[in-house]
């Protein structure tokens, strides 16, 4: 390193963001994430007994990736070459390379290589990293706030451990911004900052486990409150809500899209509104399609609520048409009429269960001849050849019921529908026992 580059480091230092300033400089000072990094967990030793494998850290944004990545390599004395997928390409990573294969020949030295939002890469970038990757020329730290098993390709996740980062605790966001203000090295300790229980508690809350949203909230704070008589500086929430940007993880192409619309709807099958509305509200608030809120609510009342509440269904697409109609933000308010009947409905899947199950029956079996009494005959041929013969017309008969044989003979007594017992579904069970009795497999003693 030149005078000037000291002379730059110093500078960058001082001027860099509080985040970046008071990034721990041990793993004894990283805060989080003990579920992989308390000692005797297997990173933890692979990271103590420096024999560190190839890994993914999949984790939310400002849950300590890239602090922890510069931290493996200073605990395993690796060279540390950072790249970022968004700006690099095929020749940045062949040029690192180079020089991780001279430095490994010459000095015995390993290279740690840090690839951030690794996602991004393309599969042609990801495949020029695996022969390297495989022969221990650079031990590879990906990055990614995405799942790994859409946004890496296999070969190179096979090549890897996924280390799976959660977001902070309220804890750990707790006692980064107590380090931060009272650190007078690199933090804010020289200022005097201090904040009040109702600002620490709305910082904890918008910070949502991101401890780089945290920092960056308390240093625009700190600068936007002028000092006392004393020259400290004191925030109130008041300023404090002034100074955040508010951030949501939501991404509609990302995992956090599809992990609450799947709770969303196992909330409605579990039949508890409150939850449903709760991810409802996430989704609303995150600016989610509200049409693919109400096609998803069409979905589940066909698949969940079915024959137990057939109005589930009438209720689901007169939503889906409201919101077409109306839009947002009124549209909130049939989406969650529709949330609130489908979760509190009786429950039956078996009309899902009835047509899946036909449609593997079909797959699997031949097509049989369709009953003579059931073909169409518009023909004198047709009608020669006893196509349609013995049908009996059903409204002709009292009750609007003909019993008749209407499966194919060589299936008679194949059975696809079992009426559950809650809801409407109890009397459509009452029906076909009454109609069909024991030739449709059912006994009035069920």
């Amino acid at each position: 390193m030149t005078l000037f580059d000291h002379r730059k480091r110093e500078i960058q230092d001082r001027i860099a963001p509080l985040a970046t300033r008071m990034r721990p400089k041990t793993l004894d000072e990283y805060v989080g994430q003990k579920h992989i990094l308390t000692p005797g967990k297997v990173l933890r030793r692979a990271i103590d007994e420096d024999r560190l494998p190839s890994m993914i850290l999949w984790g939310p944004p400002g849950s300590g990736k890239t602090t922890l990545a510069r931290l493996v390599a200073g605990e395993t004395n690796s060279h540390f070459e950072q790249l970022s997928a968004v700006t690099s390409g095929v020749k940045d990573v062949r040029a690192v390379i180079a020089l991780a294969n001279d430095r490994l020949g010459q000095m015995g030295r390993k290279t740690i290589l840090f690839i951030d939002e690794i996602h991004r890469f393309s599969k042609s970038q990801q495949d020029a990293l695996l022969p390297h990757v495989e022969d221990g020329t650079v031990t590879l730290i990906g990055a990614t706030t995405e799942n790994p098993s859409f946004e890496v390709i296999s070969p190179l996740l096979s090549r890897t451990r996924v280390y799976t980062l959660e977001p902070l605790l309220d804890e750990d966001i707790t006692e980064i911004i107590e380090r931060s203000i009272t650190d007078e090295d690199h933090g804010l300790g020289r200022d005097g900052v201090s904040l009040s229980e109702d600002s620490m508690h709305f910082l904890l809350r918008v910070a949502n486990g991101d401890a780089r949203s945290a920092l960056n909230t308390l240093e625009l704070a700190a600068e936007s409150t002028e000092r006392d008589e004393s020259g400290n500086i004191a925030i109130e929430v008041e300023t404090m809500e002034e100074s955040v940007q508010r951030q949501s993880r939501y991404d509609r192409l990302g995992d956090m899209h599809y992990d609450t619309i799947s709770a969303f709807i196992k909330t409605i099958r579990a039949s508890d509104p409150d939850a449903a509305l709760y991810y409802l509200a996430r989704m609303i608030d995150a600016g989610e399609d509200p049409v693919f809120i109400a096609r998803r609510l069409v979905i589940s009342a066909a698949e969940d609520i079915g024959l137990a509440n057939p109005n589930g269904l009438a209720v689901a697409i007169a939503a889906q048409q409201a919101v077409s109609f109306v839009g947002m933000p009124e549209g909130r308010i049939p989406l969650a009429e529709a949330t609130i009947y489908l979760a509190t409905a009786p429950k039956s899947n078996s009309a899902y269960k009835a047509i899946d199950k036909a449609l593997e029956f079909v797959r699997t079996s031949r097509d049989e001849p369709v009953p003579q009494h059931l073909r169409n005959a518009p023909t004198n041929l047709m009608k020669d050849l006893g196509y349609g013969e013995g049908y009996e017309y059903p409204h002709d008969k009292p009750g609007h019921f003909s019993q008749s044989d209407n499966l194919p003979e060589a299936i008679q007594n194949q059975r696809f529908y079992e009426p559950g017992g809650l809801g409407t579904e109890h009397a459509i069970r009452e029906r076909l026992i009454k109609w069909w009795g024991e030739r449709y497999g059912i006994s009035s003693k069920d």
